[in-house]
């Protein structure tokens, strides 16, 4: 177990933890984990060394390995995709353990778990009263997943036969991507009311990279032969509005906070307002090159006015954070588990 720095701190909500490390480096300790940011940490392919990150909100203090330290040394598994909140409990989505760990998102002890029709899932969502889940088996069966909220007990599954892949809410009712790995253009509409699938989205140009929402509504980035898309989608499945981002290709990784849109092509992160009517000249910044392609920005989330990139280093070695600015510059690095892939603020 690393711990960056021991001390004793209060936070807002007047909880104390202590740090004590004997000589197996182990850490007995209390800790709150409110008021920072959570860093998932998916791990190796086969390997249950998936694990999380804690890192105060001043970037002072990091704990590593939390569930881990919390849960009298036990795995959390292997490959940590997602995690998804929902009340005082922090749901960690395992892909290649077919699991999802619940715990209390405040001291990270377990609470729960769920393992029944899970069958290599991918991304989770809430609504009315429901926990909705992808599951994507390569080539295999695609379907969602779905649970009650107040007893983690199984309701139905809902199959598709495109890929599965983000899941969002949208007024109490869920859009699915249908694109995975940059293949595909289609999004599904799910009224929850029946957990059926009432209409399916195909955009007009691009394979959608990533599916996120932001004040009620959708937005899907999606990549092009020459040029990318930023497309918005109201509540009911409409197209609303298209931001044609002119020769960038790949566009990916796409972020909104308070209004301004973050997004990236190969290392270039570019940032631009929702009501701009042209692409941005310039990206905000440029990434250095890791040890290979594939771990460039292979985390990338905008967090509390702070941009938080990762460098998987080749899953040989702990991935390298690296802490921008909403500005473009550099505030702090320093290393997390292997695979870091996002970041959330809890």
């Amino acid at each position: 177990m690393r711990l960056t720095k021991l001390l004793t701190i209060a936070f807002a909500s007047a909880l104390l933890f202590t740090v004590s490390c004997n000589s197996d480096n182990d850490v007995n300790q209390e800790m709150y984990y409110g008021n920072g940011f959570l860093i998932a940490n998916e791990g190796n392919f086969g390997k249950p060394n998936a694990d999380v990150t804690y890192v105060s909100s001043d970037l002072s203090i990091k704990q590593d390995n939390i569930f881990s330290s919390n849960n009298g040394g036990s795995n959390l598994g292997d490959v940590l995709q997602t995690i998804a909140y929902n009340g005082e409990n922090a749901y960690l989505l395992l892909n290649n353990s077919n699991k999802i760990q619940i715990v209390n998102r405040y001291n990270f002890k377990k609470v729960g778990e769920i393992t029944s029709n899970l069958n290599s899932p991918r991304y989770m969502a809430f609504a009315n009263n429901n926990l909705y889940v992808t599951n994507d088996k390569y080539g295999g069966d695609k379907y969602v997943s779905v649970y009650k909220s107040s007893d983690l007990s199984f309701v139905k599954k809902i199959n598709f036969t495109d890929s599965v892949e983000r899941i969002v809410e949208v007024g109490n009712n869920l859009f699915v991507q249908n694109a995975s790995f940059g293949f595909g253009n289609k999004i599904s509409y799910i009224t929850t009311s029946n957990n059926e699938v009432q209409s399916t989205i195909t955009l007009p140009s691009g394979n959608i990279n990533k599916m996120i929402t932001y004040n009620q509504s959708v937005y899907a980035i999606a990549a092009g032969t020459a040029d990318s898309y930023i497309y918005q989608i109201s509540s009911t499945g409409a197209i609303t509005k298209t931001f044609t981002l002119t020769g960038i290709t790949d566009a990916t990784n796409l972020e909104i906070e308070k209004g301004k849109m973050y997004f990236s092509s190969g290392l270039k992160v570019y940032a631009m307002d929702l009501t701009a009517t042209a692409m941005p000249s310039t990206p905000l910044f440029t990434v250095a090159n890791s040890i290979d392609p594939y771990s460039n920005l292979y985390g990338f989330s905008v967090v509390n006015d702070r941009i938080f990139v990762s460098d998987a280093n080749g899953f040989t070695e702990d991935s390298k954070i690296t802490v921008y600015s909403t500005t473009g510059s550099i505030i702090k690095t320093f290393t997390a588990g292997k695979g870091s892939n996002a970041t959330y603020w809890n």
